[in-house]
């Protein structure tokens, strides 16, 4: 018999190289290829028996698309389904990772209960617990679980005959990483075995217009596990994100075809599963009376919409050789940069010292609206002077010392107003026309960071 053919795939990028090689030649990085065996004439026939491979295209003139918006079905979870666009979408194919003990499993139950108490039919795989333990797990949240259909199983050829069986209107797969093909050589987990496997469903919820909810495990940096490759064949991937030693539970919205790219799902874990949280502001905000130097609240804008997050900044004499720079929560080089802008702009030199930065709640700032609070708590802090405690500040800051409007600036004030601020610094091209007060809130705009320390003084 012919030797199998044999290819060197990137666990990070998915690209495929003829050798094994210490790096990867496409994205640098080091030790992530892996070997994946090709040409199985067996996964070839596999494949197109559940409509995978072989069905013939229809070309269409565009015009005669019908580009109505897909029926959205809710899962009965307000915050999961803000994350997912709106609702599940039939024909979808949805990953959610996170951490170990984050709650994936806990809360793809309680959808799938909650969707069974619809009427929808619902089938949960599990093939990393038992049907015992699951059951245990749904007793425990004191879930009705008696009309959830639920299957142990690992290889993904049986579990596509019970989907085609079963008719189900979302099917919950926990998790791919340890689905095998039997037509596919390489042990679960393997590049070869989640990309087929992912694969596999991905045709499977495109024909029958099953949505599918898949679990994924997370590498020790924090990143999805498996080949990039995976993230571009799904239509949604969504991370649970849970802050050392919190109750509350962050899901991230990282890709999405329906709906908003990094929408945020705010969920407290309860011993009855986990509960979405309708004021994430609230949460974030939970200050103390006494104000301290070096605090100021900032709105972040998560999706669509606006959530107000507490920088807290701590400037202290440096204790080494060279000055720490140190950010939970935003990136430590957008730091050292509005240092430097500090420095150059703002006549204040932090070279002698140490700079703390953390968002509180666990919260990560993957927007520039926060530069300008960022960089007043740092100098509240290096002045040991509170800032006002019912101030807000929002805005992107430049090079060059400018302070630029960022997006959805109404929608910022409204909500920092409606939780009681009764101030705000804002860039001078978010300011209202006409009026500048919303909702009790006095409002100062500001053009440069001279300006915006200038106008502290004010507030």
């Amino acid at each position: 018999m012919p030797a199998a053919k044999k290819a060197y795939v990137c666990e990070v990028c998915g690209a495929e190289h003829p050798k094994w090689q210490g790096q990867c030649a496409v994205c640098g990085e080091w030790n992530s290829l892996k070997e994946v065996r090709l040409g199985s004439v067996k996964g070839a026939r596999g494949s197109a028996r559940i409509g995978y491979a072989g069905s013939k295209a229809e070309v269409r003139k565009l015009s005669e698309v019908d580009i109505s918006e897909a029926p959205r079905f809710a899962s009965g979870i307000a915050e999961f389904d803000r994350v997912l666009g709106g609702g599940v979408v039939p024909g979808s194919v949805s990953l959610i990772g996170g951490d170990p003990g984050a709650g994936k499993s806990t809360l793809l139950l309680q959808v799938a209960v909650s969707l069974c108490r619809e009427g929808r039919s619902v089938l949960y795989v599990t093939g990393e617990e038992s049907l015992e333990q699951l059951a245990a797990r749904a007793k425990r949240l004191e879930l009705n679980a008696d009309q959830l259909r639920v299957a142990s199983e690992v290889v993904a050829e049986r579990v596509a005959s019970l989907i085609e069986t079963l008719a189900a209107k979302l099917v919950i797969i926990d998790s791919v990483q340890v689905m095998r093909l039997e037509s596919v050589e390489g042990t679960p987990g393997s590049v070869s075995q989640v990309r087929e496997a992912a694969a596999l469903f991905t045709a499977l919820a495109k024909r029958s217009s099953t949505a599918f909810m898949l679990v994924g495990h997370v590498t020790k940096e924090g990143n999805l596990a498996g080949p990039k490759v995976l993230e571009h064949i799904i239509d949604c991937s969504m991370m649970l994100e849970s802050p050392a030693g919190g109750r509350f539970r962050l899901l991230r919205g990282v890709k999405n075809r329906f709906g908003a790219v990094n929408e945020l799902g705010v969920f407290a874990m309860t011993e009855h599963g986990m509960r979405g949280v309708a004021n994430p502001s609230a949460i974030f905000l939970q200050r103390s009376d006494t104000v301290s130097p070096g605090s100021l609240i900032t709105v972040l804008w998560e999706g669509t919409r606006p959530i107000l997050v507490e920088i807290q900044a701590l400037v202290d004499d440096i204790q080494g050789s060279y000055p720490r720079r140190i950010a939970l929560g935003l990136d430590p080089q957008r730091l050292s940069m509005q240092l430097a802008v500090l420095h150059r702009h703002g006549g204040v030199s932090l070279v002698a010292q140490d700079v703390f930065v953390n968002l509180v709640g666990g919260v990560r700032i993957n927007e520039t609206g926060a530069d300008l609070a960022l960089i007043l708590a740092v100098l509240s802090s290096f002045r040991d002077k509170p800032l006002p405690s019912g101030l807000i500040a929002f805005g992107e800051v430049g090079l060059t010392g400018e302070v630029r409007a960022v997006a959805n600036g109404q929608e910022r004030l409204q909500e920092a107003a409606k939780q009681g601020f009764r101030a705000a610094l804002l860039p001078q091209a978010n300011m209202p026309r006409g009026s500048k007060s919303i909702g009790g809130m006095a409002l100062h705009s500001v053009a440069s960071l001279k300006d915006a320390i200038d106008r502290l003084a004010e507030v």
